[in-house]
């Protein structure tokens, strides 16, 4: 298949790495790390300025319209700078979602966003494998509005958003997504593998007006969109990740000297790099094929996507581990920055789940029979 980007992503690759490739330079990033601030504000806004923000969402939503492959395009390029700005929670979990399925007054949330003046984000995971909805909403009374009720896990950024994007399933419909303010609800930090905050956010009968529920139905569409951009933005991460570790790695051995030769001269050494770079690949062909898929409605996105997630959680955690490796013991150092690709490596593969449960996932996908335009299998959604 031919992934080739066409001229309106290019640019939007183009735009994205170099600027990231200022915001997050290896000086700017030691000294946020310093600071211990949830996120690179500057880079943030920096971001915004560029129109970055708006480009994936839907033009009637005041964005580009550079859809799934667009979002693909720029968590790529912020996974290879590790730019620790929360342009995977804002927009995977939260912005496109609204954007496709949001009413006029619960789009208005875009526009600050785009703006870079505030942040959003998603709850995806539960306790549990990935996918599985158990947090119910239930009818408060004759005023339209819900209580709802469960536990969700891994959400980034809770506290420095100001919505947080629950799914839950409404009683005597389907899974609905309500947009929740955080002091709503009970947010206990959980620990990270990065400097982003993640969340425990424990919704203990948290109430909500009937304009908080996405789209006004709980149809379950809102919930499509919001895992499966979960899943699709997660994985390109991954992908940005691997690529920028074994950029790293690939410098490192064809100038690191043993026994008067470089590394890269040493065939174990060559075998292990292409192990990497096959891992690499792999994850790189299911990702574009996944969010291709996403953008079309193609039948088989979930199973794609799968794909991806089991590569990003497998096969691209093992080599990350080799990248360090190969670096012997500054692999391990904190000054070098290697050490950052390994962290969010983990940490996408955290969000996903882990190889086990995305290759159960996967498993079950195929065993059931395909609905039509992609739909979720029972039992998922």
């Amino acid at each position: 298949m031919d992934f080739t980007l066409d001229e309106p992503r290019r640019e939007l690759q183009g735009l994205a790495a170099g600027l990231l490739a200022r915001e997050a330079a290896r000086e700017r990033l030691e000294a946020f790390e310093r600071g211990g601030a949830p996120y690179d504000a500057a880079a943030w806004t920096a971001l915004a300025r560029a129109g970055l923000l708006g480009a994936v969402l839907p033009e009637d939503a005041g964005g580009a319209g550079l859809g799934p492959v667009g979002l693909a395009v720029l968590l790529r390029e912020a996974g290879a700078a590790v730019a620790p700005v929360p342009v995977y929670a804002s927009l995977a979990l939260a912005a496109v979602p609204i954007g496709l399925h949001g009413t006029p007054a619960q789009r208005e949330l875009l526009g600050p966003l785009i703006e870079g003046e505030t942040v959003l984000t998603g709850a995806y995971r539960e306790l549990g494998p990935p996918g599985r909805i158990a947090a119910t909403a239930r009818p408060d009374g004759d005023g339209g509005g819900f209580v709802l009720d469960g536990v969700k896990t891994f959400v980034p950024y809770a506290r420095e958003a100001s919505r947080i994007l629950i799914p839950a399933r409404v009683e005597g419909e389907g899974v609905g997504v309500f947009l929740v303010e955080p002091a709503a609800v009970t947010i206990t930090r959980q620990p990270s593998a990065t400097t982003e905050p993640l969340s425990r956010v424990a919704l203990g009968g948290v109430r909500v007006g009937p304009d908080a529920l996405l789209g006004g139905t709980a149809d379950g569409a809102a919930w499509d969109t919001l895992r499966r951009t979960a899943v699709a933005g997660a994985v390109s991460l991954a992908s940005g990740v691997i690529e920028g570790a074994l950029e790293l790695t690939k410098e490192y051995v064809k100038t690191r000297e043993q026994f008067d030769r470089v590394l890269a001269q040493f065939q174990a050494v060559t075998m292990q790099i292409g192990d990497v770079y096959i891992a690499k690949r792999a994850l790189d062909v299911a990702v574009w094929a996944g969010v291709w898929r996403l953008a079309e409605g193609a039948a088989d996105t979930d199973e794609v996507l799968a794909v991806a997630a089991f590569n990003a959680c497998g096969p691209v955690v093992e080599a990350l581990y080799t990248c360090q490796h190969l670096h012997g013991g500054i692999g391990l150092d904190v000054t070098y920055p290697l050490h950052r690709y390994f962290a969010w490596g983990k940490q996408c593969a955290h969000l996903l789940g882990g190889a086990d449960d995305t290759l159960d996932a996967l498993g079950e996908l195929l065993l059931q029979p395909r609905g039509s335009g992609g739909r979720p299998q029972k039992g998922r959604a």
